[in-house]
């Protein structure tokens, strides 16, 4: 039963991130300099639920094939995504403070050389400021409101319930 839970609650996540993508996408505010992207502030879920961890690297990985982007973007990106949900959950007992910062830093560092390559948008210097501003806003003030509204209901992310 818990193998279900865990595959379920990955794969809500995997959804609720690709519709709040596409639908950042349709307002024009996922691919522009400053991206904010709604699905961004699902990356502190991991200081709920180890399931968050697939469920964000898989809802990344569609949310960047549907949105047409290079394939270096598909990858470097949903490593990224991955990377910031892995450490969010190891740091997940600190504080819950700390539940943003693994994916801003991993963004931060990952995604404007791969803008760079796969786009050819120059300075990075440039890059790594816009795509700071659009995590800081995405997982550290929607990220951190959305955590702090799931605090009173986090028995819904139980396994063992």
């Amino acid at each position: 039963m818990n193998r279900v839970r865990f595959l379920t609650q990955a794969a809500m996540i995997a959804a609720i991130y690709v519709v709040l993508t596409m639908l950042a996408n349709a307002m024009g505010l996922a691919s522009y300099a400053i991206q904010v992207r709604f699905s961004e502030a699902l990356t502190i879920l991991p200081f709920f639920t180890a399931a968050a961890v697939p469920g964000l690297a898989v809802g990344c990985l569609i949310s960047n094939i549907l949105a047409g982007g290079a394939l270096l973007d598909i990858v470097f990106g949903t490593i990224a995504t991955l990377i910031g949900a892995v450490c969010t959950y190891l740091l997940r007992k600190k504080s819950k403070w700390l539940a943003p910062i693994p994916p801003i830093i991993a963004n931060a560092i990952i995604v404007p050389p791969v803008i760079y390559a796969a786009y050819g948008i120059s300075p990075i210097w440039l890059s790594v400021i816009t795509v700071t501003i659009g995590e800081i806003i995405s997982c550290g003030i929607l990220g951190m409101l959305l955590l702090h509204g799931l605090l009173k209901y986090r028995r819904i992310f139980d396994l063992q319930a």
